[in-house]
């Protein structure tokens, strides 16, 4: 069962566009609360991202394991403190992936098919179960911009910290407006 938002700007503007996929159950009232509050936070993430990304970028300093630490390691730290803040899994997703524990799971990776297709879409509240319990899931688009092709663009330009630290990495060749990946958020449903 599926929910899709095209806007998820503000949270109320995207629970206000929030469309349920026929026969889909409607969210219920802390559902409801939790899905807006993970919204909020995502948003708010995404825009931390960004600006970090175009900081680096505006001030020219080199791709290198200290601009990983001041833009990248950020969001993951802050993402791991939402979930561990709220009891909810949150995760960054992808198919072409730089570290083997952000790989996407079966279903994110049907979603991803979805978001690629569809660049208008940017986010979709699915209704699911994630190791035995159920609840909800809110997938939210990670879309790479400019700044950040100097770790993520052509596999040959990759920082020499990338090479030698990700030896199996994936998280390369995008372009600007590219689907770099997902922000994952489960969120059990209360018994």
């Amino acid at each position: 069962m599926t929910y899709t938002a095209r806007c998820a700007r503000w949270p109320l503007v995207a629970l206000s566009v929030v469309t349920m996929a026929a026969g889909a159950q409607p969210l219920r009232g802390q559902e409801h609360v939790s899905i807006g509050t993970a919204v909020a936070d995502i948003e708010r993430l995404d825009a931390l991202r960004s600006r970090l990304a175009a900081t680096f970028q505006q001030s020219g300093a080199p791709a290198n394991q200290q601009a990983f630490a001041e833009v990248c390691k950020p969001v993951g730290q802050s993402l791991q403190q939402l979930g561990t803040a709220n009891g909810w899994t949150v995760r960054q997703l992808a198919t072409k992936y730089r570290n083997p524990t952000n790989a996407a799971d079966p279903e994110a990776v049907r979603h991803m098919r979805r978001f690629a297709q569809d660049t208008s879409l940017v986010s979709l509240v699915v209704r699911t179960s994630m190791n035995g319990k159920s609840g909800v899931r809110y997938l939210r688009r990670i879309t790479v911009e400019t700044s950040c092709l100097a770790c993520h663009g052509a596999r040959d330009s990759r920082p020499a910290f990338v090479v030698s630290n990700y030896p199996k990495d994936r998280a390369f060749d995008f372009r600007t407006g590219d689907l770099r990946g997902l922000y994952s958020v489960f969120i059990p449903s209360k018994p």
